[in-house]
Protein backbone atom coordinates (compact mmCIF):
# COMPACT_ATOMS: atom_id res chain seq x y z
CA UNK A 1 0.00 0.00 0.00
CA UNK A 2 1.22 3.49 -0.86
CA UNK A 3 -0.27 6.84 0.11
CA UNK A 4 0.43 9.96 -1.94
CA UNK A 5 -0.50 13.26 -0.30
CA UNK A 6 -0.70 16.63 -1.99
CA UNK A 7 -2.16 20.09 -1.60
CA UNK A 8 -0.10 21.74 1.11
CA UNK A 9 1.35 25.21 0.85
CA UNK A 10 1.57 28.67 2.31
CA UNK A 11 -1.65 30.51 3.12
CA UNK A 12 -2.57 33.61 5.07
CA UNK A 13 -4.63 33.39 8.26
CA UNK A 14 -8.27 33.00 7.39
CA UNK A 15 -7.46 31.32 4.11
CA UNK A 16 -8.27 27.84 2.83
CA UNK A 17 -6.44 24.81 1.53
CA UNK A 18 -7.53 21.39 0.33
CA UNK A 19 -5.38 18.34 0.92
CA UNK A 20 -5.72 15.10 -1.02
CA UNK A 21 -4.32 11.67 -0.37
CA UNK A 22 -4.62 8.81 -2.84
CA UNK A 23 -4.10 5.23 -1.71
CA UNK A 24 -2.90 2.51 -4.05
CA UNK A 25 -2.54 -1.21 -3.51
CA UNK A 26 -4.85 -3.56 -1.66
CA UNK A 27 -7.41 -1.52 0.25
CA UNK A 28 -9.75 -3.53 2.44
CA UNK A 29 -13.45 -2.75 2.25
CA UNK A 30 -13.38 -1.89 5.94
CA UNK A 31 -10.83 0.81 6.55
CA UNK A 32 -10.23 4.17 8.15
CA UNK A 33 -8.52 7.04 6.37
CA UNK A 34 -7.40 10.12 8.19
CA UNK A 35 -5.19 13.13 8.56
CA UNK A 36 -2.71 13.80 11.31
CA UNK A 37 -0.37 16.72 11.75
CA UNK A 38 2.88 17.43 13.48
CA UNK A 39 4.08 20.88 14.40
CA UNK A 40 7.77 21.52 14.93
CA UNK A 41 8.86 20.16 18.28
CA UNK A 42 5.51 18.58 19.01
CA UNK A 43 4.04 15.12 18.76
CA UNK A 44 1.91 14.04 15.86
CA UNK A 45 -1.79 14.57 16.56
CA UNK A 46 -5.06 13.51 15.05
CA UNK A 47 -6.85 16.04 12.85
CA UNK A 48 -9.71 14.04 11.39
CA UNK A 49 -10.65 10.51 10.36
CA UNK A 50 -13.31 8.99 8.15
CA UNK A 51 -14.36 5.37 8.04
CA UNK A 52 -15.14 3.51 4.86
CA UNK A 53 -18.83 3.83 5.71
CA UNK A 54 -18.55 7.61 6.07
CA UNK A 55 -18.46 8.17 9.84
CA UNK A 56 -16.16 11.03 10.76
CA UNK A 57 -14.20 12.17 13.79
CA UNK A 58 -12.49 15.54 14.34
CA UNK A 59 -10.10 17.07 16.79
CA UNK A 60 -11.86 19.75 18.81
CA UNK A 61 -9.45 22.38 17.51
CA UNK A 62 -10.60 21.93 13.89
CA UNK A 63 -14.30 21.24 14.29
CA UNK A 64 -16.45 23.65 12.25
CA UNK A 65 -13.40 24.70 10.20
CA UNK A 66 -12.15 21.49 8.57
CA UNK A 67 -14.10 18.87 6.64
CA UNK A 68 -12.88 15.39 5.78
CA UNK A 69 -14.38 13.44 2.90
CA UNK A 70 -13.50 10.47 0.74
CA UNK A 71 -14.09 8.98 -2.67
CA UNK A 72 -14.10 5.22 -2.25
CA UNK A 73 -13.99 4.61 -6.00
CA UNK A 74 -10.70 6.52 -6.15
CA UNK A 75 -9.42 5.41 -2.72
CA UNK A 76 -8.81 9.07 -2.00
CA UNK A 77 -9.37 11.11 1.14
CA UNK A 78 -9.66 14.89 1.20
CA UNK A 79 -9.30 17.51 3.91
CA UNK A 80 -10.90 20.87 3.24
CA UNK A 81 -9.37 23.38 5.64
CA UNK A 82 -11.09 26.74 6.05
CA UNK A 83 -10.43 29.71 8.29
CA UNK A 84 -6.86 28.55 8.81
CA UNK A 85 -4.94 29.79 11.82
CA UNK A 86 -1.19 30.04 12.48
CA UNK A 87 -1.51 27.19 14.96
CA UNK A 88 -2.64 24.92 12.10
CA UNK A 89 0.90 25.10 10.72
CA UNK A 90 2.66 21.76 10.49
CA UNK A 91 3.33 18.72 8.37
CA UNK A 92 0.11 16.93 7.54
CA UNK A 93 0.21 13.18 7.12
CA UNK A 94 -2.47 10.93 5.72
CA UNK A 95 -2.99 7.55 7.26
CA UNK A 96 -4.78 4.36 6.26
CA UNK A 97 -5.85 1.67 8.71
CA UNK A 98 -6.91 -1.54 7.05
CA UNK A 99 -9.29 -3.38 9.35
CA UNK A 100 -9.33 -7.15 9.01
CA UNK A 101 -8.48 -10.06 11.26
CA UNK A 102 -5.63 -7.77 12.24
CA UNK A 103 -5.42 -4.04 11.63
CA UNK A 104 -2.39 -2.59 9.85
CA UNK A 105 -1.47 1.03 9.38
CA UNK A 106 0.16 2.95 6.53
CA UNK A 107 1.38 6.56 6.43
CA UNK A 108 1.83 8.98 3.58
CA UNK A 109 4.93 11.11 3.15
CA UNK A 110 3.50 14.30 4.63
CA UNK A 111 2.75 17.68 3.13
CA UNK A 112 3.70 21.02 4.68
CA UNK A 113 0.99 23.51 5.60
CA UNK A 114 2.13 26.95 6.68
CA UNK A 115 -0.31 29.59 7.86
CA UNK A 116 1.38 32.95 8.09
CA UNK A 117 0.93 36.54 7.07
Amino acid sequence: VQLQASGGGLVQPGGSLRLSCAASGTIFNLNIMGWYRQARGQERELVATIMSGGSTNYADSVKDRFAISRDNDKNTVYLQMNNLRPEDTGVYYCRLDRVGFLTDTYWGQGTQVTVSS
